[in-house]
Protein backbone atom coordinates (compact mmCIF):
# COMPACT_ATOMS: atom_id res chain seq x y z
CA UNK A 1 0.00 0.00 0.00
CA UNK A 2 3.01 2.42 1.05
CA UNK A 3 4.68 2.09 -1.99
CA UNK A 4 1.51 2.38 -4.38
CA UNK A 5 0.65 5.34 -2.59
CA UNK A 6 4.23 6.95 -3.67
CA UNK A 7 3.62 6.69 -7.51
CA UNK A 8 1.77 9.69 -7.41
CA UNK A 9 4.48 11.28 -5.55
CA UNK A 10 7.22 10.30 -7.23
CA UNK A 11 5.26 11.89 -10.24
CA UNK A 12 4.15 15.13 -8.86
CA UNK A 13 7.89 15.26 -8.04
CA UNK A 14 9.17 14.72 -11.62
CA UNK A 15 10.70 18.13 -13.20
CA UNK A 16 11.25 18.66 -16.87
CA UNK A 17 14.96 19.18 -17.14
CA UNK A 18 16.01 22.96 -17.54
CA UNK A 19 17.05 23.89 -20.67
CA UNK A 20 20.54 23.88 -20.89
CA UNK A 21 20.66 20.52 -19.65
CA UNK A 22 17.89 19.65 -22.61
CA UNK A 23 20.21 21.09 -24.94
CA UNK A 24 23.23 19.62 -23.29
CA UNK A 25 21.34 16.13 -23.39
CA UNK A 26 20.81 16.90 -27.47
CA UNK A 27 24.41 17.71 -27.39
CA UNK A 28 25.10 14.21 -26.77
CA UNK A 29 22.57 12.83 -28.96
CA UNK A 30 24.33 14.53 -31.79
CA UNK A 31 27.74 13.18 -30.86
CA UNK A 32 26.58 9.62 -30.72
CA UNK A 33 24.97 9.90 -34.29
CA UNK A 34 27.97 11.02 -35.26
CA UNK A 35 29.32 7.41 -34.46
CA UNK A 36 26.79 5.54 -35.67
CA UNK A 37 25.74 7.51 -38.83
CA UNK A 38 28.19 6.83 -41.94
CA UNK A 39 29.20 10.81 -43.19
CA UNK A 40 28.43 12.29 -45.89
CA UNK A 41 28.19 15.70 -47.05
CA UNK A 42 27.47 17.83 -50.75
CA UNK A 43 29.59 19.89 -52.20
CA UNK A 44 29.03 23.77 -52.06
CA UNK A 45 29.26 26.46 -55.06
CA UNK A 46 28.05 29.69 -55.23
CA UNK A 47 24.30 30.75 -56.73
CA UNK A 48 24.73 33.19 -59.16
CA UNK A 49 21.10 34.85 -58.83
CA UNK A 50 21.88 35.13 -54.55
CA UNK A 51 25.54 35.35 -54.60
CA UNK A 52 25.23 32.40 -51.47
CA UNK A 53 27.07 29.73 -50.78
CA UNK A 54 24.64 26.27 -51.65
CA UNK A 55 24.56 22.99 -52.34
CA UNK A 56 25.37 21.22 -55.23
CA UNK A 57 22.41 18.12 -55.40
CA UNK A 58 24.01 16.01 -57.42
CA UNK A 59 27.60 15.87 -55.73
CA UNK A 60 25.87 14.04 -52.44
CA UNK A 61 29.20 11.40 -51.32
CA UNK A 62 30.48 9.65 -48.33
CA UNK A 63 33.24 11.00 -46.25
CA UNK A 64 35.61 9.78 -43.74
CA UNK A 65 33.72 9.76 -40.74
CA UNK A 66 35.03 12.32 -38.09
CA UNK A 67 32.66 11.20 -34.49
CA UNK A 68 32.77 13.72 -31.92
CA UNK A 69 34.43 13.05 -29.01
CA UNK A 70 33.43 14.10 -25.21
CA UNK A 71 36.28 17.24 -26.17
CA UNK A 72 34.54 17.62 -28.99
CA UNK A 73 31.28 18.42 -27.04
CA UNK A 74 32.86 20.74 -24.53
CA UNK A 75 34.29 22.37 -27.28
CA UNK A 76 31.69 22.72 -28.97
CA UNK A 77 29.52 24.97 -26.14
CA UNK A 78 32.28 27.98 -26.69
CA UNK A 79 32.48 27.57 -30.30
CA UNK A 80 28.32 27.86 -29.86
CA UNK A 81 28.43 31.28 -27.41
CA UNK A 82 31.16 32.53 -30.04
CA UNK A 83 29.12 31.57 -33.31
CA UNK A 84 25.79 33.12 -31.77
CA UNK A 85 28.19 36.27 -30.17
CA UNK A 86 25.70 38.66 -32.37
CA UNK A 87 22.94 37.58 -30.77
CA UNK A 88 23.92 37.03 -27.43
CA UNK A 89 25.10 40.71 -27.90
CA UNK A 90 21.92 41.89 -28.91
CA UNK A 91 20.20 39.97 -25.84
CA UNK A 92 22.50 41.86 -22.66
CA UNK A 93 22.08 45.18 -24.73
CA UNK A 94 18.68 44.64 -24.70
CA UNK A 95 17.74 44.15 -20.82
CA UNK A 96 20.52 46.36 -20.12
CA UNK A 97 18.37 48.83 -22.19
CA UNK A 98 14.88 47.72 -20.00
CA UNK A 99 16.48 48.29 -16.82
CA UNK A 100 17.37 51.87 -17.37
CA UNK A 101 13.96 52.02 -18.85
CA UNK A 102 12.35 50.39 -15.29
CA UNK A 103 14.87 52.61 -13.47
CA UNK A 104 13.23 56.10 -15.20
CA UNK A 105 10.03 54.78 -13.77
CA UNK A 106 8.32 55.49 -17.46
CA UNK A 107 7.64 51.75 -18.24
CA UNK A 108 5.82 50.80 -15.36
CA UNK A 109 3.60 54.22 -15.79
CA UNK A 110 3.20 52.98 -19.28
CA UNK A 111 1.66 49.28 -18.23
CA UNK A 112 -0.49 51.28 -15.09
CA UNK A 113 -2.07 53.55 -17.68
CA UNK A 114 -2.65 50.61 -20.42
CA UNK A 115 -4.29 48.47 -18.09
CA UNK A 116 -6.40 51.37 -16.73
CA UNK A 117 -7.31 51.87 -20.24
CA UNK A 118 -8.28 47.97 -20.97
CA UNK A 119 -9.89 47.83 -18.05
CA UNK A 120 -12.87 45.43 -18.87
CA UNK A 121 -11.73 44.32 -22.46
CA UNK A 122 -8.22 43.08 -21.53
CA UNK A 123 -7.93 40.40 -24.34
CA UNK A 124 -8.10 43.16 -27.21
CA UNK A 125 -4.69 43.94 -26.19
CA UNK A 126 -3.63 39.91 -28.10
CA UNK A 127 -4.85 40.34 -31.55
CA UNK A 128 -3.23 44.35 -31.81
CA UNK A 129 0.37 42.46 -30.61
CA UNK A 130 -0.06 39.48 -32.87
CA UNK A 131 -1.15 41.51 -35.64
CA UNK A 132 1.89 43.91 -35.47
CA UNK A 133 4.45 40.60 -34.84
CA UNK A 134 2.58 39.02 -37.80
CA UNK A 135 3.35 41.33 -39.90
CA UNK A 136 7.12 42.16 -38.77
CA UNK A 137 7.46 38.35 -39.55
CA UNK A 138 6.06 37.98 -42.72
CA UNK A 139 7.39 41.56 -44.48
CA UNK A 140 10.63 42.33 -42.94
CA UNK A 141 11.41 38.85 -41.15
CA UNK A 142 11.30 39.92 -37.57
CA UNK A 143 11.97 37.02 -35.36
CA UNK A 144 14.79 37.63 -32.45
CA UNK A 145 13.78 41.49 -32.32
CA UNK A 146 10.99 39.92 -30.93
CA UNK A 147 12.81 39.52 -27.58
CA UNK A 148 13.66 42.63 -27.10
CA UNK A 149 9.89 43.49 -25.83
CA UNK A 150 9.18 40.12 -24.42
CA UNK A 151 9.89 41.45 -20.84
CA UNK A 152 7.66 44.21 -21.74
CA UNK A 153 4.98 42.12 -22.85
CA UNK A 154 4.92 39.67 -20.01
CA UNK A 155 5.15 42.30 -17.64
CA UNK A 156 1.70 43.45 -19.42
CA UNK A 157 0.58 40.66 -19.39
CA UNK A 158 1.09 39.96 -15.74
CA UNK A 159 -0.82 43.07 -14.97
CA UNK A 160 -3.95 42.88 -16.81
CA UNK A 161 -4.54 39.46 -15.35
CA UNK A 162 -2.94 36.30 -17.66
CA UNK A 163 0.42 34.55 -17.16
CA UNK A 164 3.83 34.84 -18.86
CA UNK A 165 3.14 32.25 -21.36
CA UNK A 166 0.46 34.81 -22.81
CA UNK A 167 3.07 37.97 -22.67
CA UNK A 168 5.81 35.70 -25.03
CA UNK A 169 3.25 33.88 -26.97
CA UNK A 170 2.01 37.07 -28.44
CA UNK A 171 5.62 38.00 -29.83
CA UNK A 172 6.29 34.06 -30.99
CA UNK A 173 3.06 32.98 -32.44
CA UNK A 174 2.73 36.12 -34.55
CA UNK A 175 6.39 36.17 -35.68
CA UNK A 176 6.23 32.40 -36.53
CA UNK A 177 2.80 33.05 -38.34
CA UNK A 178 4.57 35.82 -40.36
CA UNK A 179 7.76 33.34 -41.13
CA UNK A 180 4.98 30.71 -42.31
CA UNK A 181 2.95 33.22 -44.43
CA UNK A 182 6.23 35.39 -45.43
CA UNK A 183 4.46 37.82 -47.67
CA UNK A 184 7.78 39.21 -48.69
CA UNK A 185 10.12 38.61 -45.93
CA UNK A 186 13.79 38.41 -47.84
CA UNK A 187 15.07 36.37 -44.91
CA UNK A 188 13.10 32.52 -46.24
CA UNK A 189 10.69 33.57 -49.26
CA UNK A 190 13.16 36.18 -51.16
CA UNK A 191 16.70 33.52 -50.91
CA UNK A 192 14.27 30.54 -51.64
CA UNK A 193 13.37 32.06 -54.97
CA UNK A 194 16.36 33.24 -55.85
CA UNK A 195 17.63 29.96 -55.85
CA UNK A 196 15.08 28.32 -57.20
CA UNK A 197 14.89 30.95 -59.84
CA UNK A 198 11.55 32.37 -59.71
CA UNK A 199 10.35 35.60 -59.88
CA UNK A 200 11.32 37.82 -56.24
CA UNK A 201 8.01 37.81 -54.02
CA UNK A 202 6.08 36.39 -57.00
CA UNK A 203 3.05 34.20 -55.87
CA UNK A 204 2.49 37.01 -53.04
CA UNK A 205 -1.42 36.99 -53.30
CA UNK A 206 -1.78 33.12 -52.03
CA UNK A 207 0.78 33.93 -49.63
CA UNK A 208 -1.46 36.72 -48.04
CA UNK A 209 -3.96 34.25 -47.83
CA UNK A 210 -2.12 31.60 -46.16
CA UNK A 211 -0.65 34.40 -43.70
CA UNK A 212 -3.85 35.19 -42.71
CA UNK A 213 -5.28 31.63 -42.43
CA UNK A 214 -2.14 31.16 -39.98
CA UNK A 215 -2.10 34.40 -37.99
CA UNK A 216 -6.28 34.12 -37.48
CA UNK A 217 -5.28 30.24 -35.91
CA UNK A 218 -3.17 32.15 -33.71
CA UNK A 219 -5.44 34.63 -32.38
CA UNK A 220 -8.05 32.42 -31.92
CA UNK A 221 -6.40 29.84 -29.77
CA UNK A 222 -4.48 32.73 -27.44
CA UNK A 223 -7.39 34.97 -27.06
CA UNK A 224 -9.48 31.56 -25.68
CA UNK A 225 -6.49 30.43 -23.30
CA UNK A 226 -6.07 34.03 -22.27
CA UNK A 227 -9.85 34.37 -21.29
CA UNK A 228 -9.03 30.94 -19.13
CA UNK A 229 -6.61 32.01 -17.57
CA UNK A 230 -8.64 35.29 -16.32
CA UNK A 231 -11.02 33.56 -15.21
CA UNK A 232 -8.92 30.81 -13.08
CA UNK A 233 -4.92 31.96 -12.80
CA UNK A 234 -3.93 28.76 -11.72
CA UNK A 235 -4.98 26.71 -14.68
CA UNK A 236 -1.37 28.76 -15.96
CA UNK A 237 1.40 26.27 -16.58
CA UNK A 238 3.68 28.64 -15.24
CA UNK A 239 1.36 29.59 -12.23
CA UNK A 240 4.07 28.82 -9.56
CA UNK A 241 6.78 30.77 -11.19
CA UNK A 242 4.75 33.57 -11.98
CA UNK A 243 4.59 34.13 -8.18
CA UNK A 244 7.90 35.43 -8.31
CA UNK A 245 8.32 36.99 -11.71
CA UNK A 246 10.50 39.64 -11.87
CA UNK A 247 8.04 40.69 -14.49
CA UNK A 248 5.44 41.14 -11.46
CA UNK A 249 4.82 44.47 -10.22
CA UNK A 250 2.74 44.48 -6.91
CA UNK A 251 -0.05 47.79 -6.22
CA UNK A 252 1.01 48.61 -10.20
CA UNK A 253 -2.29 50.67 -10.13
CA UNK A 254 -1.11 52.70 -7.34
CA UNK A 255 1.84 53.58 -8.94
CA UNK A 256 -0.15 55.27 -11.91
CA UNK A 257 1.60 58.77 -12.12
CA UNK A 258 2.29 59.71 -15.97
CA UNK A 259 4.33 62.52 -15.72
CA UNK A 260 5.66 65.29 -18.30
CA UNK A 261 9.25 63.28 -17.59
CA UNK A 262 7.75 60.00 -18.64
CA UNK A 263 6.16 61.34 -21.36
CA UNK A 264 9.26 62.88 -22.84
CA UNK A 265 11.38 59.17 -21.87
CA UNK A 266 8.65 57.15 -23.60
CA UNK A 267 8.78 59.77 -26.54
CA UNK A 268 12.53 59.25 -26.95
CA UNK A 269 12.01 55.88 -26.95
CA UNK A 270 9.43 55.48 -30.04
CA UNK A 271 11.77 58.06 -31.69
CA UNK A 272 14.31 55.21 -31.32
CA UNK A 273 11.88 52.29 -32.52
CA UNK A 274 10.76 54.48 -35.46
CA UNK A 275 14.50 54.78 -36.58
CA UNK A 276 14.96 51.31 -36.26
CA UNK A 277 11.63 50.14 -38.27
CA UNK A 278 13.79 52.76 -40.86
CA UNK A 279 16.93 51.16 -40.70
CA UNK A 280 15.69 47.71 -40.86
CA UNK A 281 13.29 47.79 -44.29
CA UNK A 282 15.80 50.86 -46.04
CA UNK A 283 18.90 50.50 -44.77
CA UNK A 284 19.10 46.66 -44.29
CA UNK A 285 20.27 46.74 -40.64
CA UNK A 286 20.22 44.08 -38.96
CA UNK A 287 21.42 42.41 -35.08
CA UNK A 288 24.34 44.34 -34.46
CA UNK A 289 22.72 47.95 -35.79
CA UNK A 290 19.69 47.47 -33.54
CA UNK A 291 21.89 46.69 -30.54
CA UNK A 292 23.91 50.18 -31.27
CA UNK A 293 20.35 51.84 -31.91
CA UNK A 294 19.10 50.34 -28.41
CA UNK A 295 22.64 51.88 -26.69
CA UNK A 296 21.68 55.08 -28.29
CA UNK A 297 18.11 54.43 -26.61
CA UNK A 298 19.06 53.53 -23.18
CA UNK A 299 22.10 56.58 -22.85
CA UNK A 300 19.02 58.90 -23.86
CA UNK A 301 15.76 58.10 -22.32
CA UNK A 302 18.56 57.76 -18.60
CA UNK A 303 19.26 61.22 -19.68
CA UNK A 304 15.50 62.40 -20.08
CA UNK A 305 14.96 60.60 -17.50
CA UNK A 306 16.95 62.01 -15.21
CA UNK A 307 19.44 59.11 -13.78
CA UNK A 308 22.76 60.16 -12.95
CA UNK A 309 25.64 58.05 -15.06
CA UNK A 310 26.50 56.09 -12.50
CA UNK A 311 22.61 54.86 -11.78
CA UNK A 312 22.86 54.22 -15.72
CA UNK A 313 25.28 51.75 -15.27
CA UNK A 314 23.95 50.51 -12.51
CA UNK A 315 20.52 49.65 -13.64
CA UNK A 316 22.24 48.25 -17.36
CA UNK A 317 24.34 45.77 -15.87
CA UNK A 318 21.30 45.18 -13.36
CA UNK A 319 19.08 44.79 -16.88
CA UNK A 320 21.76 42.66 -18.81
CA UNK A 321 22.09 40.04 -15.60
CA UNK A 322 18.01 39.26 -16.41
CA UNK A 323 18.88 37.99 -19.93
CA UNK A 324 21.80 36.10 -18.86
CA UNK A 325 20.43 33.04 -18.93
CA UNK A 326 18.73 33.53 -22.00
CA UNK A 327 21.91 34.77 -23.77
CA UNK A 328 23.89 31.09 -22.55
CA UNK A 329 20.79 28.80 -24.03
CA UNK A 330 21.40 30.74 -27.19
CA UNK A 331 25.31 29.76 -26.61
CA UNK A 332 24.43 26.29 -25.92
CA UNK A 333 21.50 25.88 -28.89
CA UNK A 334 23.92 27.08 -31.52
CA UNK A 335 26.52 24.13 -30.32
CA UNK A 336 24.14 21.30 -31.04
CA UNK A 337 24.54 22.55 -35.16
CA UNK A 338 28.16 23.28 -34.15
CA UNK A 339 28.41 18.82 -32.85
CA UNK A 340 26.20 17.95 -36.24
CA UNK A 341 28.33 19.97 -38.25
CA UNK A 342 31.73 18.66 -36.77
CA UNK A 343 30.56 15.45 -37.04
CA UNK A 344 29.81 15.77 -40.84
CA UNK A 345 26.33 14.29 -40.71
CA UNK A 346 24.02 17.16 -41.05
CA UNK A 347 23.92 16.55 -44.87
CA UNK A 348 23.57 13.06 -44.09
CA UNK A 349 20.23 13.94 -42.47
CA UNK A 350 19.03 16.12 -45.65
CA UNK A 351 19.90 13.78 -48.26
CA UNK A 352 17.73 11.05 -46.32
CA UNK A 353 14.86 13.33 -45.81
CA UNK A 354 15.06 14.47 -49.24
CA UNK A 355 15.06 11.11 -50.52
CA UNK A 356 11.76 9.98 -49.04
CA UNK A 357 9.86 12.78 -51.02
CA UNK A 358 10.98 11.24 -54.40
CA UNK A 359 7.95 9.00 -55.62
CA UNK A 360 5.12 10.10 -53.91
CA UNK A 361 2.30 10.57 -55.47
CA UNK A 362 1.98 14.68 -56.33
CA UNK A 363 0.09 16.26 -53.38
CA UNK A 364 1.72 14.04 -50.83
CA UNK A 365 5.22 14.86 -51.98
CA UNK A 366 4.04 18.80 -51.57
CA UNK A 367 2.81 17.82 -48.28
CA UNK A 368 6.18 15.67 -47.80
CA UNK A 369 8.72 18.49 -48.50
CA UNK A 370 6.68 20.43 -45.93
CA UNK A 371 7.33 17.61 -43.02
CA UNK A 372 10.78 17.47 -44.20
CA UNK A 373 11.91 20.83 -44.59
CA UNK A 374 10.31 21.04 -40.82
CA UNK A 375 12.70 18.12 -39.75
CA UNK A 376 15.85 20.08 -41.40
CA UNK A 377 14.80 23.24 -39.59
CA UNK A 378 15.45 21.41 -36.54
CA UNK A 379 19.24 20.97 -37.50
CA UNK A 380 19.49 23.91 -39.93
CA UNK A 381 17.32 26.77 -37.01
CA UNK A 382 17.75 29.41 -39.98
CA UNK A 383 15.75 30.53 -42.81
CA UNK A 384 18.22 31.56 -45.57
CA UNK A 385 20.92 28.77 -44.32
CA UNK A 386 18.45 26.33 -44.80
CA UNK A 387 17.38 27.87 -48.28
CA UNK A 388 20.72 27.78 -49.52
CA UNK A 389 21.19 24.20 -48.11
CA UNK A 390 17.75 22.53 -49.23
CA UNK A 391 16.52 24.82 -52.01
CA UNK A 392 18.72 23.37 -54.48
CA UNK A 393 17.95 20.05 -53.92
CA UNK A 394 14.01 20.81 -53.65
CA UNK A 395 13.68 22.32 -56.55
CA UNK A 396 14.74 19.58 -59.26
CA UNK A 397 13.05 16.92 -57.09
CA UNK A 398 9.93 19.30 -57.82
CA UNK A 399 10.34 19.30 -61.59
CA UNK A 400 11.05 15.90 -61.32
CA UNK A 401 7.78 14.65 -59.25
CA UNK A 402 5.63 17.37 -61.42
CA UNK A 403 5.18 20.26 -58.84
CA UNK A 404 5.64 23.99 -59.20
CA UNK A 405 9.25 25.09 -57.76
CA UNK A 406 6.94 27.95 -56.27
CA UNK A 407 4.68 25.14 -54.28
CA UNK A 408 8.61 23.95 -53.02
CA UNK A 409 9.29 28.00 -51.80
CA UNK A 410 5.85 27.41 -50.10
CA UNK A 411 6.71 23.67 -48.86
CA UNK A 412 9.79 25.32 -47.48
CA UNK A 413 8.55 28.44 -45.79
CA UNK A 414 5.58 26.54 -43.76
CA UNK A 415 8.23 24.05 -42.58
CA UNK A 416 10.71 26.57 -41.67
CA UNK A 417 8.33 29.00 -39.70
CA UNK A 418 6.57 26.06 -37.96
CA UNK A 419 9.32 24.31 -35.98
CA UNK A 420 10.82 27.49 -34.87
CA UNK A 421 8.55 27.19 -31.89
CA UNK A 422 9.59 24.06 -31.04
CA UNK A 423 12.95 23.32 -32.19
CA UNK A 424 15.52 23.26 -29.18
CA UNK A 425 18.19 24.59 -31.83
CA UNK A 426 16.61 27.30 -32.29
CA UNK A 427 18.02 30.03 -30.39
CA UNK A 428 15.84 32.45 -29.90
CA UNK A 429 13.00 30.01 -28.48
CA UNK A 430 15.58 28.93 -25.73
CA UNK A 431 16.20 32.75 -24.82
CA UNK A 432 12.07 33.42 -24.66
CA UNK A 433 11.63 30.24 -22.41
CA UNK A 434 14.10 30.95 -20.18
CA UNK A 435 12.68 34.77 -19.97
CA UNK A 436 9.52 33.11 -19.30
CA UNK A 437 10.81 30.50 -16.85
CA UNK A 438 8.73 27.41 -18.60
CA UNK A 439 10.39 24.49 -19.34
CA UNK A 440 10.60 23.06 -23.02
CA UNK A 441 8.53 20.01 -22.25
CA UNK A 442 5.54 22.50 -20.69
CA UNK A 443 5.94 24.56 -23.50
CA UNK A 444 5.32 22.19 -26.15
CA UNK A 445 2.17 21.05 -24.10
CA UNK A 446 0.32 24.30 -24.36
CA UNK A 447 1.80 24.48 -27.88
CA UNK A 448 0.31 21.47 -29.05
CA UNK A 449 -3.60 22.07 -29.80
CA UNK A 450 -2.49 25.06 -31.94
CA UNK A 451 0.42 22.85 -33.96
CA UNK A 452 -2.13 20.61 -34.71
CA UNK A 453 -4.24 23.21 -36.44
CA UNK A 454 -1.36 24.66 -38.40
CA UNK A 455 -0.04 21.42 -39.48
CA UNK A 456 -3.64 21.20 -40.85
CA UNK A 457 -3.68 24.15 -42.39
CA UNK A 458 -0.07 23.76 -44.11
CA UNK A 459 -1.20 20.65 -45.69
CA UNK A 460 -4.72 22.28 -47.04
CA UNK A 461 -2.75 24.74 -48.24
CA UNK A 462 -0.23 22.47 -49.93
CA UNK A 463 -3.35 20.29 -52.05
CA UNK A 464 -4.46 23.80 -52.84
CA UNK A 465 -1.04 24.76 -54.18
CA UNK A 466 -0.70 21.97 -56.19
CA UNK A 467 -3.98 21.91 -57.62
CA UNK A 468 -3.59 25.39 -58.54
CA UNK A 469 -0.66 24.68 -60.54
CA UNK A 470 0.77 27.29 -57.32
CA UNK A 471 3.29 29.07 -59.68
CA UNK A 472 4.51 31.21 -62.00
CA UNK A 473 6.16 27.76 -62.18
Amino acid sequence: MNNENSKPDKMKRFKAPDALVLIVILMVVAAIMSYVLPAGEYNRVENAATGRMVVDPTSYHAVENSPVSIWGILKAIPEGMGQAATVINFLLIIGGVFGILEATGALMSLIGFTVKKLSGKERLIIPAVLIVWGLGGALVGNFEESLAFIPLQISLSLALGFDSVTGMAMALLGVASGYMGSIINPFNVGVAQGIAELPLFSGIAFRIVAFSCLLGAAIIYLYWYAGRIQKNPKLSPVYEEDQTSPYRHANLMDQINFTQKHKFVLFVFVLGIAYMVYGVTQKGYYLTEIAAIFVAIGVLTGIVGGLKPNTIIDNFVKGAGNLLYASLAVGFARGIVVVLTDGKIMDVVIHGAATLVAGLPVSVSAIGMFLVQSVINVVVPSGSGQAAVTMPIMAPIADVIGITRQTAVLAFQLGDGITNLVAPTFGTLMAALALCRISWGKWIKWLAPLLVVWYIICAILLVVAVQIGYGPF
